[in-house]
């Protein structure tokens, strides 16, 4: 009998966002696929979850997704959670996800966390329409992904690390123009959960006086819906 795999979300900083079903599921699945077994282990035991813990990340996924695919394809049912957030977004699961395809395998996904949905929706900037760019690489290729959104008309939605928030701001400035406006999370739905708002100029020199701390999502208005006065 074919198993499944089921991508769990986990709270991005509340761990009240977990919800019923998720510690439901990775009760009753035969292991939990976990990004870093350390966190998950912290949140297991919080919610007295006893299911085994497997390693799986961007690291050793290439060599162990389609082993895990085939024991679902006879039977397994497997929870793959990552750090924070919905597996496979700007987290490791595509690829297993694509092999359990393969094998014919039921996956399926809770509804649940994900940082850039809040910090979109307080952006206060057009949301009918967006277009979700992650992470950017860090050097070889960065500033031709950015160069390829210079006339998007969507709004745009990046994840940066504290270390290159300023330097992801100041190339926007550079690229999108210093007047665009835009939106600034960090820390959702942690204690110092903190979201700005302004032009990228406004705001790379914010973060360069006050040092970014915490994870970022950084929303920036789309080529002809930048100027609010004309929303």
């Amino acid at each position: 009998m074919t198993g499944k795999l089921t991508l769990v979300p986990t709270p991005v900083g509340n761990l009240q966002d977990m919800s019923f079903r998720a510690v439901e599921t990775l009760k009753n699945a035969d292991a939990v696929l976990a990004e870093n077994t350390r966190n998950s282990g912290i949140l297991l035991k919080h919610f007295d979850i006893k299911t085994n813990l497997m390693s799986h990340h961007k690291f050793n996924e290439h060599k162990t997704s389609e082993k895990l695919a085939q024991a679902m394809h006879n039977g397994a049912h497997y929870a793959l959670i990552s750090d924070a957030g919905t597996p496979a977004i700007s987290d490791p699961g595509y690829l297993l996800v694509t092999h359990c395809i393969k094998y014919d395998v039921t996956v399926e996904c809770l509804p649940g966390p994900t940082a850039f949905v809040p910090a979109l929706a307080v952006s206060g900037l057009p949301n009918d329409s967006f277009v979700f760019e992650g992470f950017l690489p860090h050097k070889k290729g960065r500033m031709k992904r950015l160069k390829a959104l210079e006339n998007e008309e969507r709004t745009i939605v990046f994840y940066e690390s504290p270390y290159r928030t300023v330097k992801l701001l100041e190339q926007l400035s550079e690229i999108l123009g210093p007047e665009r406006h835009a939106s600034v999370s960090r820390e959702l739905s942690k204690k110092f959960e903190e979201t700005r708002r302004g032009s990228l100029s406004e705001l790379a020199a914010h973060f360069k006086e006050h040092k970014p701390r915490g994870e970022f999502v950084v929303v920036v208005s789309g080529e002809k819906k930048h100027n609010l006065e004309q929303q």
